[in-house]
């Protein structure tokens, strides 16, 4: 049996999760994304509820499993995106096509080795960036393409001032250490704060979105690709978790996170690369076929026998 991870808590959410189309606007609109907010706030209570609200770990992975669904919602392939929806949470996808296709019997026995080995099926994704080493919390990377989406999530419940001058210099820092290597991935920053700082700080809140705002790329290539912000709330009293966007301006919602992150992933990419996301964001069928499917259908037709 698999052993519980840090993730494990938000596993059968997950599980009961759709992966419906996010996207509500025609052909030929503006891209019109609509994350699933009911989603997120059921994950984020799962922490609160256990008595963890204080731990903005436990909270940052749910937010980091909402992400990594609404990508896989978008039309990005399951195994692509990390962290996965079951374990391992981090595999690189040709090694999840050999244990798709292996016997089963010898695919257990294979996927259990590979969950033993961290240096392959690692717990946290940690990219290699200009200066130093650095953990992303959800990513799309694989061996033929490299980084593709590299995203930071952080989160605050309380001491927001004294806190986000740090939170600003170290985004800004991890923003330019990453794109200054890849230039073409989507590298992005989210960050949901509890709703408490609008009474408690507001100071801070005005503060917030400006960071929010300076920490995107102006065309040097320092900043981040988008930037994204979220408030939540829950009371002493009442544990179920609330996402609660009426204060956070347009340009800093989570909407155009994740549609600029999506786009920017598809002009760094050839028109047979994500033809799903690209259907999807472009509400037609597109006349080629993807390559990955071309090339799972010749690896199968390679070991199939012949009579």
């Amino acid at each position: 049996m698999a052993r519980d991870d840090s993730f494990t808590p938000f596993g059968d959410a997950l599980a009961a999760a759709d992966l419906s189309d996010p996207w509500v606007h025609g052909r030929g609109d503006a891209p019109d994304y609509r994350p699933d907010y009911g989603l997120l706030e059921k994950l984020l209570t799962i922490p609160v509820a256990a008595g963890k609200g204080w731990a903005t770990g436990a909270l940052a992975n749910g937010v980091d499993s909402w992400l990594a669904h609404e990508l896989r919602r978008s039309g990005f392939k399951p195994d692509e995106v990390w962290p996965r929806a079951t374990r391992p949470r981090i595999l690189p996808r040709d090694i999840a096509l050999l244990l798709e296709k292996l016997p089963r019997q010898l695919s257990d026995e294979v996927r259990a080795r590979v969950m033993a080995m961290p240096v392959v099926a690692p717990t946290d994704a940690k990219i290699l960036g200009r200066a130093y080493e650095k953990q992303v919390d959800v990513a799309i990377s694989r061996w033929d393409r490299g980084p593709e989406l590299l995203l930071s999530t952080k989160t605050q419940i309380s001491s927001f001032g004294k806190n986000l001058s740090n939170r600003f210099e170290e985004a800004y820092g991890d923003a330019g250490n990453l794109r200054s290597r890849y230039p073409l991935a989507a590298v992005g920053f989210f960050f949901v704060q509890r709703s408490t700082i609008l009474t408690d700080e507001p100071d801070a809140y005005e503060r917030t979105v400006d960071m929010i705002r300076k920490l995107r790329d102006l065309g040097g290539a320092n900043g981040y690709t988008a930037t994204g912000l979220a408030l939540v709330s829950w009371s002493d009293e009442d544990s179920t978790v609330k996402v609660e966007l009426d204060r956070v301006p347009q340009h800093v919602r989570p909407e155009q996170f994740m549609t600029r992150m999506i786009e920017q992933v598809l002009a760094a990419t050839s028109v047979s690369q994500h033809v799903d996301v690209r259907g999807l964001i472009e509400r037609r069928e597109l006349a080629v076929a993807d390559e990955d499917e071309m090339t799972d259908l010749a690896q199968k037709s390679a070991v199939e026998p012949r009579y």
